[in-house]
């Protein structure tokens, strides 16, 4: 009779051992994404998607698609060489994918220019934009799928490449306020995933 009542007792501590590590993990993660400085414009898409599609033209020629960055926060910036507001962000763009691109995040900068790597690889040697991953969207093909009101407007991606928001005009991609907006994406499913972890890893001790 006192198994079957300690059975239950047992299980119910469990619970509640797992829920009190999940909740002091979560109390670390902003309700919000931080949206202040150069982020105040960015519109977060609630809910997330749908993914982002298509085909992008590499300098060597070769066609890849978006997909192929899945599992990672993609930063889609879609700009053209006779944009001047985007020839003034595409440092910082530059400058964030130096400092955060990796096996978790990167820059796609889509170039909407009609001739395409023609004009656009004079255009990066010129501004000395080495390290920044380029494509040219062909035809706007992208561009137009999403509805780009005009130039530049840039799109965070989740890893599964749903839209979690954009931002139309000019930002600094690699202040503060941008970093911890893409920290604030990149860390809220790994940390949840990490708390599981813990939490069961709590309960097996």
């Amino acid at each position: 009779m006192i198994k079957k009542l300690l059975l239950p007792v047992i299980v119910l501590a469990s619970g509640l051992a797992i829920w009190s590590v999940l909740a002091e993990k979560s109390s670390e993660i902003p309700a919000a994404p931080p949206l202040t400085g150069w982020m105040q414009n960015f519109t977060p898409t609630v809910p997330s998607g749908p993914a982002l599609e298509g085909k992008l033209l590499g300098q060597d020629g070769i066609l890849r698609s978006l997909s192929d960055f899945r599992g990672k926060l993609v930063l889609v910036n879609f700009w053209a060489t006779w944009c001047l507001p985007c020839i003034r962000e595409m440092p910082s763009l530059q400058r964030i994918q130096k400092k955060r691109g990796g096996d978790d995040f990167t820059v796609l900068a889509l170039a909407q220019d009609f001739n395409g790597w023609k004009r656009v690889a004079p255009f990066l040697q010129r501004h000395d934009l080495s390290g920044q991953p380029v494509y040219v969207d062909e035809e706007t093909v992208i561009a137009r799928s999403v509805r780009i009101p005009g130039l530049p407007v840039t799109m965070l991606l989740g890893r599964d490449g749903k839209i979690l928001g954009r931002l139309v005009g000019v930002a600094e991609w690699d202040s503060a306020e941008a970093v911890a907006l893409i920290d604030y994406y990149g860390q809220q499913k790994q940390r949840r995933g990490d708390d599981l972890k813990e939490a069961t890893n709590e309960r097996g001790r």
